[in-house]
């Protein structure tokens, strides 16, 4: 049974199973994080080749998204989400029966290229719903987020009571009921692009050149997900040592505190319908620098670090929300293309900020992340807050 677009737009139920499809796809990505250590164990590797895993898995999502989410413009977006789920059901269900470490590898990078199924649901809502984009788009990414931050606790838990391998094993049975869900209540919609691959992929770059607020939003979105990545690889290491030596488990309950700011995601979406985007934004990035000085100035508090987690996510998450709600009022015909450049450079930002958290640690320990953090967050403040051209808002419609 097929639904098809009403005058109204999406239904909320639609809605609420599309947030949910998308958090249970995007959590494969960051599964095996917290089992690195039991999947070498499992096999006999190294850490560093069980660490591999992460890797090709981010590097698999990152093909995905720039070679796969365009095709969204091109051919029914119904039918590749489907695709893209029934190939990740089999490729998990591969992964839970893997021999050696060398299947895991290739099977990581196959698992993160077709878990970029969500980023095409968000474009597909964004394009039915042009009256309340914001805050259909805030939902959709609620649940993405629940997805990314929620994935490491539930992984880690299953693999202490069961074993690694029924991490993956739920994950197939989710992803199950999630394709006949989807199957059932996600629309169609017809595309009018018609060109060729190629073309699809030159007029993906062109979108860059077209919008400057894409080139703008990007920037932020880029350096505001580097703090994150940056914040939370280095979390870790600040929490398992003096004062605090928290053990995993303990670290891992910090993440339930990132969940409850997620939720706050859909209200800066409704701030960005009402064309309230700028005000939204400013808030934003104004609780990310609040959650950096609080963080570097009680860094010994396990208090005061929960609520430096608490602010920041919403922040970090809230101008995701605001900026993807902007983006998605360019054009609709090209939203998958426009996503496929906010979000490749919004993964871009997120691994040079993990790259550059991990040097500033180990070169400054937490004082000169915080540092890093605050620096990144400041130059997108800068973005923001910075006169803009009269042609720039009129181009832009912001």
């Amino acid at each position: 049974m097929e639904k098809q677009i009403s005058s109204n737009g999406l239904t909320k139920v639609q809605v609420l199973i599309m947030a949910i499809a998308s958090g249970v796809c995007v959590a494969n990505v960051y599964y095996n994080q917290p089992i690195l250590q039991d999947i070498a164990s499992s096999f006999r590797v190294s850490e560093a080749e069980a660490g591999s895993i992460s890797v090709l898995t981010q590097v698999g999502y990152g093909f995905g998204l720039f070679f796969l989410i365009p095709l969204g413009d091109k051919i029914n977006k119904k039918k590749l989400i489907l695709c893209l789920l029934i190939s990740l059901f089999c490729l998990l269900i591969f992964m839970t029966f893997s021999q050696n470490i060398i299947e895991v590898w290739i099977l990581s990078i196959a698992i993160g290229i077709a878990t970029v199924s969500a980023q095409i649901i968000l474009p597909l809502a964004a394009s039915i719903d042009r009256v309340t984009t914001g805050q259909t788009v805030g939902n959709i990414f609620t649940g993405i987020l629940i997805g990314v931050l929620g994935a490491r606790v539930f992984s880690g838990y299953i693999a202490e009571w069961l074993s690694w391998r029924y991490v993956y094993g739920f994950s197939a049975v989710m992803i199950l009921i999630v394709i006949v869900l989807l199957n059932i209540y996600l629309p169609n919609v017809e595309n009018e692009f018609n060109g060729y691959y190629l073309e699809l992929l030159k007029s993906t770059l062109y979108q860059l050149k077209r919008f400057s607020l894409l080139r703008e939003t990007s920037l932020i979105g880029g350096l505001l997900f580097g703090v994150f990545c940056s914040f939370w690889t280095t979390l870790t290491f600040h929490l398992s040592g003096a004062p605090f030596n928290f053990q995993s488990d303990i670290i891992g309950m910090y993440g339930f505190v990132a969940i409850a700011g997620a939720l706050m995601a859909p209200i800066f979406g409704k701030l960005a319908d009402r064309g309230n985007s700028q005000r939204s934004l400013t808030i934003a990035v104004s609780m990310v620098i609040a959650s950096l000085v609080i963080a570097k100035i009680a860094s010994n508090s396990a208090l005061a670090i929960a609520v430096a987690v608490l602010l920041l996510d919403v922040g970090v998450q809230a101008i995701q929300v605001t900026n993807v709600a902007r983006i998605y009022t360019l054009d609709a015909q090209s939203n998958s293309r426009i996503n496929t450049v906010y979000m490749t450079t919004y993964f871009i930002g997120g691994s040079i900020g993990t790259s550059i958290g991990l040097l500033c640690w180990h070169l400054g320990g937490w004082n000169l992340v915080t540092w890093q953090m605050l620096a990144f967050t400041l130059l997108g403040f800068f973005i923001i807050v910075r006169p803009k051209t009269t042609t720039a808002r009129t181009n832009n419609k912001s």
